[in-house]
């Protein structure tokens, strides 16, 4: 249940900043999700963790251009939804060992 929720984790220059100075993790999830499914799937997936809040984001999708030899190729990459989670003080997430 908890991996049709939290899909993946973000890893990115912005996302690893947030990590190490506000100890906030970013995710990408379900779209359907709410902030209580995502708190409760993070807690089960990491139980010896305290979280104290979830900010969600729905971030648009976005339509891109490749010129090609046989001309241009327009498509759509699709939107997502994005969890910010925030954890207590002194704890921490290591979310390349996560299977």
């Amino acid at each position: 249940m908890n991996k049709h929720i939290i899909i993946k984790p973000v890893i990115s220059e912005k996302a690893d900043i947030l990590s190490n100075n506000k100890n906030q993790y970013t995710f990408v999830v379900n779209k359907s999700a709410n902030k209580i499914e995502i708190t409760k799937a993070l807690e089960s997936m990491f139980p010896d963790v305290t979280i104290e809040s979830v900010n969600t984001m729905i971030m648009p999708k976005k339509k891109k251009v490749r010129n090609t030899r046989s001309g241009m190729q327009r498509g759509v990459v699709g939107g997502h939804k994005k969890a910010v989670v925030t954890l207590a003080e002194g704890d921490s997430l290591d979310i390349y060992e996560q299977n």
